[in-house]
């Protein structure tokens, strides 16, 4: 396989790199534009390379979404562990958890990565392959908050009788629709309100002391942020 004319030779990199590049791209292009309406063409585009390498790679649109979910996954994962090794407690761990998960600036993955989320589970209604990478992820999901609950009991900083498997089944599945809500722009349940009542359900349910305070600064969802934007630009024109 070659570079495409007029690339520069060994700006794609080795074989690894490329993929990497390919699935960064596909993560772009499928969150904003949702992957009904992605096309291989688009990804090939926005990565540097020709369609056929794309398919050369991935051979279908779904395998390249799974890919990059498992891509953005493990990029996730990695800056979470990061992220939480600089934290003394299982109670803060937790909220750094929650935080990723709900508030656009802690989210270290694209701004619509919520999008790419509803695109992943209807895929994965339909399509085999697609449902089993989605239990893959369901199930590093549920252990990673479980594995920080239990932390926290062993250090005595939760309620010793909480089920930590039960209680990641609950936290995750609040999560999840929360981030439905996320995603569709609801205008009572912003990524600040989710991550809050978030918090409150699990502080209430582990037996520690927690109060709002982070990402208290007005934010907006990427769709509401451009909403407003044009409405002030709008409102600019006709004055």
């Amino acid at each position: 396989m070659q570079i495409r004319s007029g690339e520069a030779p060994g700006v794609l990199g080795t074989a690894d790199q490329r993929r990497e590049q390919m699935l960064r791209a596909a993560l772009e292009v499928i969150s904003a534009r949702g992957y009904a309406d992605t096309r291989i063409a688009d990804v090939a585009e926005l990565a540097g390379v020709s369609p056929a390498l794309v398919i050369y790679y991935f051979k279908t649109k779904d395998l390249l979404l799974t890919e990059a979910i498992r891509h953005y996954e493990d990029a996730w994962y990695q800056v979470g562990q990061a992220r939480m090794a600089e934290l003394d407690s299982a109670a803060a761990r937790l909220e750094e958890f929650v935080a990723m998960s709900c508030l656009a600036d802690a989210d270290p993955g694209p701004d619509t990565s919520w999008q790419l989320w509803l695109d992943f589970w209807a895929q994965a209604a339909r399509n085999v392959e697609v449902a089993g990478v989605r239990q893959k992820a369901d199930e590093r999901w549920r252990e990673a908050i479980a594995d920080l609950v239990r932390d926290g009991q062993e250090g005595g900083e939760f309620r010793a009788d909480v089920d930590a498997d039960g209680f990641a089944i609950c936290l995750s599945s609040l999560l999840d629709g929360l981030t439905i809500q996320i995603a569709l722009d609801d205008p009572v349940v912003d990524s600040l309100r989710a991550f809050e009542l978030s918090m409150r359900f699990v502080a209430d349910q582990l037996g520690f002391d927690w109060a709002p305070g982070r990402g208290r600064t007005p934010t907006r969802t990427p769709a509401r942020a451009a909403r407003t934007a044009a409405a002030n630009q709008k409102g600019s024109d006709e004055g």
